[in-house]
């Protein structure tokens, strides 16, 4: 192991640390309300990182597949209202919901397998949109306009799901698992030749790889990710609504996945904390009626001091990523 990627790890451990003794630290809001929302929606952030920035595909349709896990654990939830016929406990509701995401993202990756950037987003983009007024127009599973309310989470070592503690342990420990997870899988074969098809696909496929299917299972665990943070969503919300999934929301985890920076997993929570920060109070900072002014505002400035989002910025001031390539034996940039 490299002494970068020993300080690198050093690094997250102790940040970890940091994350476990917030309950200690800090008051209830800033618990669920702030770093516990950022959590979740991070997640779903990491799902566009992910193939971003080790598949070079941009899609629009995260939000969608978290929308899609969350309106399956909806309809299943034994407390949810309307109630259901197809209840079942939420033990088994959850990997079901999760699930559901993982085949509809390998569907979407199914039905973009040909296109990339521009088209690849109008696609997936389309996709969302879609689904988001067809749930808002179908009464029958998704109860339109109105959405499923009470879906409130299982009780876990006897507390409600919803006990800010629990909440945020739970999402703490998801979304360190899912980092972990990327950060594995992009260094296992598939990874590899995933990210060989980035930068190269006619290359790959000489070589004798499928890059159809590569970049089908990509889609499927992008949609594996995603969903695990629509369930969270949905249990912080207590339900779903087509609104939750619409175009402001798709907008708003693709602004997190960007001014977080797409070129490392972590950028995606790094974005969700500084976009749920901005989102919490820029009314409060500013003006009520156009806190969303403020919001592209700091998107636009972040973006033009920095393409490559915060996380970019972070390694140009610090120098990380030269020591890095020096001590790999590659050439600086």
């Amino acid at each position: 192991m490299s002494l970068m990627s020993r300080s690198h790890w050093i690094l997250t451990a102790l940040v970890l640390a940091i994350l476990v003794s917030m309950p200690l630290l800090l008051p209830d809001f800033w618990l669920s309300g702030i770093l516990g929302r950022s959590l979740i929606y991070g997640i779903v952030a990491l799902s566009i990182t992910f193939l971003a920035s080790y598949g070079g595909f941009i899609s629009l349709a995260q939000t969608m597949l978290a929308g899609i896990a969350g309106y399956t654990v909806a309809i299943l939830a034994p407390t949810a209202i309307p109630a259901s016929a197809s209840a079942v406990s939420y033990w088994l509701a959850m990997p079901l919901a999760v699930l559901a995401a993982t085949v509809a993202g390998a569907v979407v990756g199914l039905i973009a397998i040909r296109t990339r950037d521009i088209y690849l987003l109008m696609i997936t983009l389309a996709l969302a949109v879609g689904f988001s007024l067809f749930a808002q127009s179908n009464i029958d599973w998704f109860n339109g306009y109105e959405g499923i309310r009470n879906v409130v989470g299982p009780d876990l070592f006897g507390l409600p799901f919803r006990t800010h503690a629990v909440f945020y342990y739970v999402s703490l420990t998801l979304a360190a698992l899912l980092y972990v997870l990327v950060l594995y899988v992009v260094r296992t074969p598939f990874g590899l030749v995933l990210q060989g098809i980035r930068d190269n696909p006619r290359r790959v496929a000489a070589l004798g790889y499928n890059v159809a299917v590569h970049r089908i299972a990509a889609f499927a665990m992008a949609g594996f990710i995603a969903g695990c943070g629509g369930v969270l969503i949905t249990f912080y919300n207590i339900g779903i609504t087509p609104g939750s999934i619409g175009m402001t929301a798709t907008v708003n985890v693709l602004v997190m996945s960007v001014i977080g920076g797409l070129g490392h997993p972590v950028g995606a929570f790094i974005g969700a904390v500084i976009f749920t920060l901005i989102d919490t109070f820029a009314a409060t900072i500013y003006d009520r009626d156009r806190f969303n002014t403020l919001i592209g505002l700091v998107f636009l400035g972040i973006v033009v001091a920095s393409p490559d989002g915060v996380l970019g910025l972070g390694k140009r001031l610090t120098g990380w990523g030269k020591r890095k390539d020096t001590e790999d034996g590659g050439t600086p940039h």
